[in-house]
């Protein structure tokens, strides 16, 4: 008999999805601890758990799914192929619209590209060097790394008036932090740092004194003490993180940090549950309260940004926002996993 752990490793499945194909009825334990509740597998239920999680990556349904493995489990030869060739069908059809409209997508934003013109960026500012060392730490772990995503390898400085924002995205989370600026009197200023040249940015902030920050066109220089590190900006426009951050208002919970950090740490898959009631705790043992899924090692990266945090939770499909009490102009969002995946 494997425990629910066991199961988990050895089909690939994480210990949330076997908890949910067991309420689900899909993949029921072959037998389940009266007193503890602790679930149990028979060794025969390894293949069906394997030919589940294949299924369930491959998209289909949970209801072809249940049809599938019923007909594999009684030897039904005709039924099984038929419904792997209609799932395929329907994604072979999905596909062609999907190329459809992406191309369609494409040559609306291609006459839209065409018909602006921007002029070469400009900018000389005066930051504290403190607070921009702090605000790229708080930063640098959500930049992007997907190389076909190149646009997204970088931090983005945003410059607004006496403020200096800066924003990191890899998709799955979005780092948000401020610093304050002065000697920029012009209009608003963007430009995305690759990462490398903002990881030697950082490198020169190491003693807190003032830095001048310069933007012409697409080269970028940080200056302070005599020391300065320049270079060239990604040339790819960078997603609108304001209208991305712009979320109904929820409800907030204050977190246990180095008590959520042992228990995420103990995780060994890449999705973990989190039960919210009035505090968040890892695990979905407690059926009260709200239960959201999200990737353990993603949520160790922002409860970095300090001893004492916030999460703010709108809804099950909404992204989390981690914050600090005392610093509402620094923040993060995750986006939550499915746990029906």
């Amino acid at each position: 008999m494997r425990s629910i752990g066991e199961m988990g490793r050895d089909s690939g499945m994480g210990v949330s999805a076997l908890r949910f194909y067991d309420r689900a009825g899909v993949l029921v334990p072959a037998w389940v601890d009266p007193v503890t509740g602790y679930r149990w597998y028979a060794p025969e239920q390894l293949d069906e758990a394997r030919l589940l999680a294949r299924l369930r990556r491959s998209g289909m349904p949970l209801a072809d799914v249940r049809l599938v493995l019923a007909g594999w489990a009684g030897g039904e030869t005709g039924l099984v192929p038929r419904l792997l060739d209609g799932h395929l069908r329907r994604l072979e059809r999905g596909l062609a619209e999907a190329r459809e409209e992406l191309s369609t997508v494409r040559a609306l934003l291609g006459h839209q590209e065409t018909s602006m013109t921007t002029a070469p960026a400009t900018a000389r500012l005066t930051v504290p060097g403190g607070e921009l060392a702090a605000a790229l730490d708080a930063v640098r772990f959500a930049a992007g790394t997907d190389p076909e995503l190149s646009m997204l390898a970088g931090i983005h400085f945003d410059i607004e008036g006496g403020a200096l924002h800066l924003v990191a995205t890899d998709r799955y989370r979005m780092a948000v932090a401020r610093t304050s600026a002065t000697g920029h009197g012009g209009g608003r200023v963007q430009v995305t740092v690759p990462t490398p040249l903002a990881d030697a940015m950082r490198a020169l902030l190491t003693d807190g004194s003032p830095a001048r920050l310069s933007v012409d066109g697409d080269t970028v220089e940080l200056e302070t003490q005599g020391r300065q590190v320049a270079g060239q900006s990604l040339g790819e426009e960078f997603p609108d993180y304001r209208r991305l951050t712009r979320l109904p208002e929820g409800r907030r919970l204050t977190l246990d940090v180095p008590a959520l950090r042992r228990a995420l740490r103990a995780q060994d898959g890449e999705v973990c549950v989190l039960a919210l009631t009035d505090s968040v705790a890892v695990g979905d043992d407690d059926p009260t309260g709200d239960r959201v899924g999200v990737n353990p090692a993603f949520l160790l990266d922002a409860l970095a940004a300090g001893e004492e945090m916030l999460l703010e939770y709108v809804g099950p499909k909404a992204p989390l926002v981690l914050l600090r009490p005392d610093v509402e102009d620094a923040f993060s969002l995750l986006m939550p996993v499915s746990l029906e995946a």
